[in-house]
């Protein structure tokens, strides 16, 4: 019997020699996946004192079959309403609580980011035209969609300043949203944290370098901004006045799940949404450039399955200290999450509808 699995495992190995060989001999042309940075951790992840592991099964559908792939949410309080983009190129709002769905705008693109402007208008970062701002009377307009001569691939994540200036995200100038898994997999930092000032047009780079830059959020006392870089599973601060202007500091990392939008809540805590739990299949991808481009490569012909799972939230302090944590192993590819009174509501990229957790009856604050 021995000898018989040895002559097996002799011929699997005679057959995937040369398969590995071309793959390690090959280069796919404009693909060239790349080492994790030196800081990069394949240690244990940071924990959150408090975690409700049922997410989905606590969970309530809001809009169904109305809200393809709700990325992001923004919530006006004077209005009642949650606005959301979805795939089909609508911002769509729905009445909070109610759950009523209306179509509200349509950026022509795939809306990503969304944040209320001041004069009740919504700021857009849509990732296949650039920034927009959509004006309460519903009109389109192009803010920017380039920096430095160099166009917007990605546009994604979006908050704005109480001085009106809007922070942003272009996660990859090399690869549009169709194509981000490429960008994951070639791990290369293609990403840029921006500025528009709408006083005077101007488009600033403010961090360039960037894996996978994500979701944006200002710090209560507009000193600073968060940023996430969803490959290397971290959230940084940058600082925008004081002592420290123009530089960053490292904010969260070692993140249980890649990161995707950060909002701040109003009440002391950032939530940071986790499109998907970190698991030993993403490991090896990371840890192993090789891999990455067979996958790459096989990915052409038939589609790879990544086992996504664990999908959910971390709630942190200011300060980057986690509190609370929500996940399920069946969600997968939640991108947003806000907390609007005692509900915490969040959209997904393959799901129709929102989905809320009652905080009074479901909340990780209760498993103390």
């Amino acid at each position: 019997m021995a000898a018989g699995l040895g002559l097996f495992f002799k011929a699997v190995a005679l057959v995937l020699a040369p398969v590995v060989l071309a793959v390690a001999l090959y280069s796919p042309q404009g693909f060239s996946p790349a080492p994790m940075p030196p800081e990069y951790s394949y240690g244990p992840d940071v924990t959150a004192p408090r975690h409700e592991a049922r997410a989905l099964e606590r969970s309530e559908r809001v809009g169904e079959g109305r809200l393809p792939g709700p990325e992001d949410l923004a919530y006006d309080a004077a209005g009642g309403w949650l606005y959301t983009g979805c795939a089909d190129g609508w911002v769509r709002r729905v009445s909070v609580p109610g759950g009523d769905v209306e179509d509200w705008a349509r950026t022509g693109g795939r809306p990503l980011g969304v944040v209320l402007a001041a004069d009740g208008g919504l700021v857009v970062a849509d990732a296949d035209i650039g920034l927009l701002k959509v004006s309460p009377e519903r009109e389109v307009a192009l803010l920017t969609d380039a920096a430095e001569g160099v166009k917007f691939a990605l546009t994604d994540g979006v908050d704005v300043a109480a001085d009106s200036t809007i922070y942003f995200t272009d996660a990859s100038y090399k690869y549009n949203l169709a194509n981000h898994m490429t960008d994951i997999l070639e791990a290369r930092p293609h990403g840029r944290l921006l500025s528009f000032d709408p006083a005077t047009g101007r488009t600033a780079v403010l961090a360039r370098d960037l894996y996978f830059a994500n979701g944006v959020a200002m710090s209560p006392d507009q000193s600073s901004l968060i940023y996430c870089e969803t490959v290397v599973r971290r959230c940084s601060r940058y600082h925008i006045t004081g002592d420290k202007k123009g530089t960053v500091e490292k904010f969260i990392d070692n993140l249980p799940g890649v990161p995707d939008n950060i909002r701040y809540d109003g009440e002391g805590r950032y939530w940071i949404a986790l499109s998907a739990g970190r698991t030993l299949q993403w490991d090896l991808l990371m840890k192993y450039p090789f891999v990455r481009k067979l996958v790459y490569l096989v990915e052409k012909f038939v589609a790879v399955p990544h086992g996504l799972k664990n999908s959910g939230t971390m709630s942190v302090t200011l300060d980057g200290e986690p509190v609370s944590m929500y996940t399920d192993p069946g969600l997968a590819l939640t991108t947003g999450w806000l907390k609007v009174g005692r509900h915490l509501y969040y959209g997904s990229l393959t799901k129709t509808y929102l989905s809320r957790i009652d905080l009074t009856k479901f909340s990780a604050d209760l498993n103390e």
